[in-house]
């Protein structure tokens, strides 16, 4: 396997053609993640599916810079800040965990940069102008969720989440969407991303007996609370959020796994989607690729925020072109307008369609309910 350096220190640049060429003449894309630390499940995946995008858009050689941000927010600032002065970059992307997104963010548009949010994280005002973000946002993903525990009847259910801004907008999007529906969380706990143990919160969970269980995690830290759960005897549902959808989640569960319900991207299913949908062709492309290199059934979810980011800008980047060249404030300025007018993006987790309001831009199309039988994952119909 090709090994990747990737540290806050030293600059992996993928092998793409023009490096050596002008600033003017090649598009630099500075890209923050997490190939280390406790989220590097999430951030392996997103730098590895860098291998299959494009190497070049609109005839402009592509030079693509990879900083390890080991999910630390002061990590990803400082990355970010060196993408800006030393690297000059035309496009932003990172990071893999939400605080840290919130991080490059933050640096992203302050110096007016286009940035692809490879996390969820709230946009503010003050990152409303210049950031889009790749996952889908959560109302849309827990709205399947929470559909499906009002049809099987759950009115009170336990939460544990990472205690972070990413269990916050969760825990916010219950009480705007589940509660409202009758959904009641009758306890709640939380943990921290290293977490080894979350043998307290589960107790504490199992006593309260609510009818399922909503888990807030991503990556590996997801199988975590979900075998503690099942080993502390809850029978209940338990659910898991779009953050655990890899195959590392059933690897690391085992025999808890099953049974889960798991909102998703259709990237980790394209197989059963209608061959009208849009997303079932970039979705089976980069599964192709991805587990003809990684191995059977090493797709996941977070190998597609970071192609998809690439599909969006082949489609961006011809209509910047046309108006500024490469390294300058104008043409990061046609590329954030052509962000807003391009229309039905086809990618792997969904079809892109962002405006000055909505900068996550999918719909429905963007996730689907799975569920794990025989140590599979299975489409929820």
């Amino acid at each position: 396997m090709k090994k990747f350096l990737l540290s806050a220190a030293v600059v992996a640049a993928l092998a793409l053609p023009g490096a050596a060429l002008a600033q003017s003449n090649e598009i630099v894309i500075g890209i923050s993640i997490s190939t280390t630390g406790p989220a590097a499940a999430l951030g392996i995946p997103e730098r590895n599916s860098l291998e299959f995008v494009a190497k070049q858009i609109g005839g402009v050689p592509l030079k693509v810079i990879v900083l390890d941000d080991a999910g630390d927010p002061t990590t990803a600032t400082t990355n970010t800040r060196r993408f800006v002065t030393e690297s000059k970059a035309d496009i932003i992307m990172g990071s893999s965990t939400t605080p840290s997104t919130i991080a490059v963010a933050n640096v992203a548009n302050e110096a007016g940069i286009p940035h692809l949010g490879l996390a969820p994280l709230p946009i503010t005002p003050e990152r409303a102008k210049w950031s889009v973000a790749m996952p889908q946002p959560i109302p849309i993903v827990g709205k399947v969720m929470y559909d499906h525990m009002k049809k099987n009847n759950v009115k009170n259910l336990g939460f544990i989440g990472f205690g972070d801004s990413y269990g916050d907008l969760w825990r916010n999007d219950l009480k705007n969407q589940a509660e409202p529906m009758g959904i009641k969380v009758v306890a709640e706990e939380r943990f921290a991303r290293p977490d080894t143990s979350v043998a307290g919160q589960a107790l504490k969970l199992v006593a309260a007996n609510p009818d399922a269980i909503l888990v807030v995690a991503s990556g590996t830290a997801a199988a975590l609370p979900q075998s503690t759960l099942r080993e502390r005897g809850y029978k209940g549902l338990i659910y898991q959020t779009h953050g655990a959808a890899s195959m590392d989640f059933i690897r690391i569960a085992g025999p808890a796994a099953e049974g889960v319900l798991m909102a998703s991207g259709p990237v980790m299913d394209p197989e059963d989607q209608p061959d009208t949908a849009l997303t079932k062709k970039p979705g089976l492309a980069l599964n192709k690729a991805y587990e003809g290199k990684y191995g059977a059934n090493s797709r996941s979810q977070f190998a597609g925020h970071s192609y998809d980011a690439f599909l969006v800008l082949e489609r961006i980047v011809p209509v910047a072109l046309k108006k500024a060249k490469p390294g300058t404030p104008e043409f990061r300025e046609a590329l954030r307008q052509a962000m807003l007018t391009e229309r039905e993006i086809a990618a792997s987790q969904g079809v892109y369609n962002f405006t000055e309001k909505d900068r996550y831009g999918v719909d429905e199309r963007s996730r689907i309910l799975l569920t794990v039988k025989g140590g599979k994952y299975q489409l929820v119909k």
